[in-house]
C-alpha cells in the first residue's frame, strides 16, 4: 500500500480529508503540497492521476480519487475500523451522505463563490449576493442541529467536512450567536479537537487571508 494525498492547507477539502485521516487513525498517508500559485495542479504528471486537477487528490497504489467526500468515503470503508464517522447502518449513512451532498452542492459552492472572483477573475469586492447564500448555508445547518452534531447523536464525516467549510466561511461571514445558536455551540465543540487546532483553524485563517489580500 502507497497512499499518497495531494493537498493545499488553505482549500476546505484538502482540509477535510486531511482530519478524516487524522480522526481515523490511518497511518502511512504520504502527504504532498500542491502549489496553485506554481501551477503544480497543471502539470502534466498531475493532470494525468486527476484530469479535473483540483486538490485533493488521493492515489492508491495505481487507483487515484478526487473529490474529498469521494476519497474521505473510500479510506474511511478500506482503511478504518472506526464505525461511528461512517457507520453501516443505511439509515444513519443516508443521513451523513445527505450532508455531504448538503456540502458539496450548497456550503463550499457558496464558498467558493466568493474566493474565486477575487483570486482567479480580478474582482476587487464581495457581492453582497454571495454573502447572503454564506449566510443561507448557515441556516439551514441551523436547522439540521436538532441533536448534538450534524447527523445525529454521534460525531461522523458529516460534522468533519461541515467544519472545513464552515470554519473558513467564518473568516468572510462570522456567525453571530444571537442568530445561530446551535450553530455556534457546534462549532465551539468542534474547536476542541485537536485535529482541528493543528488543521483545520490554521488552514481556515490562512484562506481568509488570502481573500483579504484581493480585496480592494
Amino acid at each position: 500500500m502507497v497512499l499518497k494525498l495531494y493537498k493545499m492547507d488553505a482549500s476546505p477539502p484538502s482540509r477535510a480529508v486531511m482530519m478524516t485521516i487524522k480522526a481515523a487513525n490511518i497511518p502511512d498517508v504520504e502527504i504532498i503540497d500542491v502549489n496553485m500559485q506554481e501551477r503544480d495542479h497543471l502539470k502534466d504528471e498531475y493532470v494525468k492521476i486527476n484530469p479535473q486537477h483540483t486538490v485533493p487528490t488521493l492515489q492508491d497504489d495505481e487507483f487515484c480519487i478526487w473529490d474529498s467526500h469521494a476519497i474521505a468515503v473510500y479510506l474511511l470503508t478500506k482503511y478504518s475500523t472506526n464505525t461511528t464517522l461512517y457507520p453501516s447502518d443505511p439509515k444513519q449513512r443516508a443521513i451523513i451522505d445527505q450532508r455531504l451532498h448538503f456540502d458539496s452542492g450548497i456550503l463550499f459552492p457558496n464558498l467558493r463563490g466568493v474566493v474565486e472572483p477575487l483570486v482567479y477573475r480580478g474582482e476587487k469586492s464581495i457581492k453582497q449576493e454571495s454573502l447572503d447564500k454564506i449566510k443561507s448555508g448557515y441556516e439551514f445547518t441551523e436547522k439540521f442541529l436538532t441533536k448534538r452534531w450534524i447527523a445525529g447523536d454521534e460525531f461522523t464525516l458529516a460534522d468533519i467536512c461541515f467544519l472545513a467549510s464552515i470554519r473558513s466561511s467564518c473568516e468572510i461571514v462570522p456567525i453571530d450567536p444571537a442568530v445561530f445558536p446551535k450553530l455556534t455551540d457546534w462549532l465551539n465543540r468542534c474547536k476542541e479537537l485537536d485535529y482541528h487546532k493543528s488543521i483545520n483553524e490554521p488552514g481556515s485563517v490562512l484562506l481568509g487571508n488570502v481573500v483579504r489580500s484581493f480585496l480592494g
